[in-house]
């Protein structure tokens, strides 16, 4: 399987990244996704792909936690990153209305000009929406025609939020939050609503660890490691073999990144 959303580039790694990825590849972790999440942050996630070719690859984005960093919309830096054959999407890109880290307007314009970059370089967009469904599906609408693939990912929302973002074609990312017995509960009602074809999953790593891993890592660390225990509860809550749905959507994310894991 592949983990669609690793976040490498985390301070939280930096003691032991290599063991990390040691621990990944003994899970059955195929493959990992590095996000990208800023300028600096994209350019290290892409410089990690190339320290581990044909098992890493990479992102190239901005969070709209960092939009307010953005001065040129042309976005010419990550521009330049998604030439390399290694970045496989851009993003993550899109609203966050929760914390409000940069202001709503510039996260907005931010977004739209990641997805005019990503329709012209023809990329997959992978993308990020808290507390801003309406603002999110109104901005991406006109663009999904023209965009080879989009992933919502880490999707933690309602059952119509959902059906509203199958209705737009997105591919969805689910995390370790269907985990967590206090939050996942809708998750995990509604996850079974995910077409084959349109799920992946991800870990998120270092954020989200699952709750109910056993035995409790000492460590509140999240890492790629962990994706096969994730993926068996999706699995289970879709009433799917383990088996069945690790080869579903191993096909699912090749196809959507257009990648041949090594």
């Amino acid at each position: 399987m592949i983990d669609i959303g690793v976040n490498l580039t985390n301070s939280r790694f930096d003691k032991d990244r290599d063991a990390v990825i040691a621990r990944s590849r003994e899970a059955g972790v195929t493959a990992l996704i590095l996000t990208g999440t800023s300028e600096d942050e994209s350019r290290e996630a892409l410089s990690m792909a190339h320290r581990w070719p044909g098992y890493c690859y990479s992102t190239a984005g901005v969070h709209p936690h960092d939009a307010k960093s953005v001065t040129d919309l042309l976005l010419p830096a990550i521009r330049t990153l998604a030439a390399d054959s290694a970045v496989v999407a851009i993003g993550e890109c899109g609203l966050d209305f929760n914390r409000d880290f940069s202001p709503r307007p510039q996260q907005e314009a931010v977004f739209e000009a990641q997805l005019a970059l990503a329709a012209e370089l023809q990329k997959p967009v992978f993308m990020h929406c808290r507390d801003a469904h309406e603002r999110f599906l109104a901005i991406l609408k006109p663009w999904r025609d023209k965009l080879p693939a989009a992933v919502l990912h880490c999707f933690t929302g309602t059952e119509q939020e959902l059906k509203d973002c199958l209705a737009l074609d997105l591919h969805i990312g689910v995390t370790g939050w269907i985990c967590d017995e206090r939050r996942g509960t809708e998750l995990r009602e509604i996850v079974r609503h995910i077409p084959d074809h349109r799920l992946m999953v991800e870990t998120d790593c270092p954020y989200l660890l699952p709750r109910d891993l056993r035995p409790k890592p000492k460590s509140s660390r999240n890492e790629p490691a962990y994706l096969p225990h994730i993926a068996a509860t999706v699995a289970a809550c879709r009433n799917q073999s383990a088996a069945e749905f690790s080869s579903a959507v191993f096909s699912t994310t090749r196809a959507f990144f257009q990648i041949d894991p090594a």
